[in-house]
C-alpha cells in the first residue's frame, strides 16, 4: 500500500523565528516516513506492532541498553518505570523542586509520595547534599531529572543512594545522547526514561515514551503494565490480548505510526546532536558577557565523566518577562522553563511548602528563559536572536 502526505501546513512567516519548527527535516525524513508507514499498513496491526519492536531494538542499540519498552508518552513511561522498579504504595521518591510537572506527578500516579530537594549551586540538576538531608525512614528511591543539556551529578547521587541503601531511577525524559562514564543517560539505576515529544531531540509528530533498562525483570514488568498487565508476549502479536492479566497494568501502548516517524528520523540522530552543539555553542559565543544574560548553558561545567548535548538552550537573564515580551514582539518564540517550582505547585499545596523552601530552584524558575535551539535553526536565525537579546539590554528599545 502507498501513502501520500498531507497537505502542507501553512508556512511561518520567513521573518518570523518560531521557538520550535520541524518543517524542513520532516521533509527531509518523508521518503524514510512514508516507506515505515507502507510496512505498517502492509502489516495491518497499528498499535503495539512490528514497527514498535523494530524501534525497541534500534533504540536499545543506539544507546547500549539492554532492553527498552516504547510507550505512549514520557509521562507513562515514568510511572511504569517506578511501578516496575518496586516502588510501593507509601514510598517516597526524592525529586529536585526545579522540574517539569511529570517529574513528581508520575511519582504520584505510581503510588508514591514525592519528597523535594534543592538543585546544584552552579546548574539544574538534583543537589546530591540535599538529596542526602531529605532521606527518611519511608524514602525508596532518589530520581535525579537530566536537564536541558546535561545529566545530573549521578556520582554524588549515587554514594547517596548507596549509604542510605535506595534505588535509583532517572527522569532522562530529555537526555537521550547524554553519558556519564561512558554509559548512556537512563542506565545507571534501575532504569530510566525517553520522551518523544515533537520538541525533543529526538521528536515524533505526536506523544511518545520509552522505559530503558538493563535489569529484565524491570523490563518484563514495564511492558506488561503498559499492555492492561497481560503477561507473554504481546507485542505485534493479535492473540496476547487474551494473555492472563498478571498485574493491574494501563494502556500505554506505542503506536505504529510513531514508531515509524522515530525510526525515520533516528537515522539522522547523530548529525542532529552536532548541530544543535553548533547552534548551542554560537548563543554561548554571542551571548557570554552581555549585560542582563547572567548565565549561558556554556558556562555551567557539567558533573564529572559526563557530556552535553544540547536540547534546550536556557539562558538565566535579568528582567525576564520583559525580555521575552521583546523577543515575541519581533517574531522570535521563547519558552519559560519553569515559572514554578514544584513544591509551589497547587496539587503538592497538601505537603506545607512555602516560598523560600528550595532558594535555588525558585531562583530558576524566576530567572529562566529558552531560546529557539533546533536542527533547523540557520546560523543567521540566531545571530537574529542574539542582535535582539543585545538590543533590549542596551536599552533601544526598552
Amino acid at each position: 500500500m502507498q501513502t501520500t502526505p498531507s497537505e502542507a501546513p501553512s508556512p511561518v512567516p520567513s521573518a518570523a523565528i518560531p521557538f520550535f519548527d520541524q518543517a524542513a527535516s520532516f521533509q527531509q525524513h518523508w521518503e524514510g516516513i512514508r516507506k515505515h508507514l507502507d510496512d505498517v499498513l502492509d502489516n495491518g496491526k497499528f498499535s503495539h506492532g512490528a514497527k514498535v519492536a523494530e524501534l525497541e531494538g534500534r533504540l536499545a542499540a543506539w544507546t547500549g541498553a539492554g532492553h527498552v519498552v516504547a510507550v505512549n508518552s514520557g509521562t507513562d513511561a515514568l510511572i511504569l518505570l517506578l511501578r516496575a522498579a518496586g516502588l510501593e504504595r507509601g514510598d517516597e521518591v526524592i525529586v529536585p523542586a526545579y522540574a517539569f510537572i511529570a517529574t513528581a506527578s508520575a511519582v504520584v500516579l505510581a503510588g508514591g509520595v514525592p519528597v523535594f530537594a534543592d538543585i546544584e549551586e552552579h546548574g539544574h540538576g538534583l543537589d546530591p547534599r540535599a538529596a542526602d538531608a531529605a532521606v527518611t525512614a519511608r524514602t525508596r528511591m532518589i530520581m535525579p531529572v537530566h536537564l536541558f543539556d546535561r545529566m545530573a551529578d549521578l556520582r554524588g547521587l549515587g554514594a547517596v543512594a548507596r549509604r542510605h541503601g535506595l534505588t535509583i531511577v532517572e527522569d532522562s525524559a530529555e537526555a537521550i545522547g547524554m553519558r556519564a562514564d561512558g554509559v548512556h543517560a537512563g542506565l545507571h539505576g534501575a532504569g530510566g526514561v525517553l520522551s518523544f515529544f515533537p520538541a525533543k531531540t529526538l521528536g515524533g509528530i505526536g506523544d511518545g515514551g520509552a522505559v530503558l533498562t538493563t535489569e529484565e525483570s524491570v523490563a518484563e514488568t514495564a511492558r506488561m503494565l503498559c499492555h492492561h498487565g497481560r503477561g507473554g508476549r504481546t507485542i505485534d502479536n493479535f492473540p496476547g490480548i487474551s494473555n492472563a492479566t498478571v498485574v493491574p497494568g494501563r494502556n500505554s501502548k506505542m503506536d505504529d505510526v510513531q514508531a515509524a516517524v522515530l525510526q525515520a528520523k533516528l537515522t539522522t540522530l547523530d548529525a542532529d546532536i552536532a548541530r544543535r552543539a553548533e547552534l548551542a555553542a554560537r548563543y554561548d559565543e554571542r551571548l557570554r558577557g552581555v549585560p542582563g544574560v547572567r548565565r549561558v548553558p556554556g558556562s555551567i561545567p557539567p558533573p564529572p565523566g559526563s557530556d552535553r548535548v544540547s536540547y534546550v538552550q536556557l539562558l538565566h537573564v535579568e528582567d525576564r518577562d520583559a525580555l521575552a515580551a521583546h523577543l515575541a514582539g519581533r517574531g522570535i518564540g521563547t519558552e519559560i522553563y519553569y515559572p514554578v517550582p514544584l513544591h509551589l505547585q497547587p496539587c503538592f499545596a497538601h505537603l506545607g511548602h512555602r516560598p523560600g523552601d528550595f532558594p535555588r530552584a525558585e531562583a530558576a524558575c524566576g530567572g529562566a528563559l529558552a531560546v529557539p535551539l533546533y536542527p533547523d535553526l540557520s546560523d543567521e536565525q540566531v545571530d537574529r536572536v542574539c542582535d535582539e537579546i543585545e538590543r533590549f539590554y542596551e536599552g533601544t528599545p526598552r
